[in-house]
């Protein structure tokens, strides 16, 4: 049976997505026997044991496919779905793959993938321990920030894949991402600094790898984060 807690969750994940899904002008929904095979995962409880019928990293892969889902799809060269450990204890959520991303298939490998795993490796991680996705799963054109429907249309992944791997932290690079996972319109630079909710997950907010190449300055302001993320997270002896 489920617990009260966890079905209030369900809604609240269900109502946000429809939300994102009204503001973008989406009237319908897909009804697929894959989507309807994912929505009998939704609400699995942290800790559990994976079972048949648990959605895996590989079911949601397997789903999205070769998504023509957005208009994401005419530019791209690879989807950019995620990598890293699929029983991570920390995620970090960044807004859409770049040049570098849309062509090696593998999030944050660029300039900014350097200086996030400089940051990891700040904070006493390797790149192996965590897992690291996107908001979209294909680079928009220029680099621009994605746009409401490409966000309502991607980010019921994002969710599943939250849902999967069922960090205990996560780590939203930009404002694009905080806002998308936490549901507001307030920027970065309000949101960080202080940890969030999300189903029950800690999230931290902070700024994009690229923000910070483009303003060095603010790179104290995320160590200040990073902090905060050091004295809260579980370090195996």
């Amino acid at each position: 049976m489920v617990k009260r807690h966890e079905f209030i969750a369900i809604l609240d994940e269900v109502a946000g997505a429809l939300r994102q899904m009204a503001e973008a002008g989406i009237t319908g929904v897909d009804c697929s026997p894959e989507s309807l095979k994912a929505l009998d995962t939704w609400g699995q409880s942290r800790g559990e044991p994976t079972a048949a019928g648990v959605e895996t990293l590989a079911d949601i892969r397997a789903h999205l496919g070769d998504c023509r889902r957005c208009k994401l799809c005419r530019s791209r060269t690879n989807i950019v779905f995620g990598a890293g450990n699929p029983q991570a204890r920390l995620m970090f959520i960044g807004e859409g793959p770049g040049q570098e991303e849309d062509r090696a298939g593998e999030p944050f490998v660029g300039a900014a993938g350097q200086l996030l795993n400089r940051i990891i490796d700040a904070i006493k991680l390797r790149r192996s321990d965590v897992y690291i996705a996107n908001v979209v799963k294909c680079r928009p054109p220029g680099n621009r920030l994605p746009e409401a429907e490409e966000i309502a249309t991607c980010s019921a992944f994002l969710r599943r894949q939250i849902n999967a791997i069922r960090p205990l932290f996560i780590c939203t690079l930009g404002s694009c991402a905080a806002q998308t996972l936490l549901n507001t319109s307030e920027p970065v630079s309000r949101l960080r600094g202080r940890f969030l909710d999300y189903q029950g997950i800690r999230v931290l907010p902070t700024f994009h790898p690229a923000y910070l190449l483009r303003n060095p300055e603010k790179k104290r302001e995320v160590w200040e984060d990073m902090k905060l993320l050091m004295k809260e997270f579980p370090y195996e002896d």
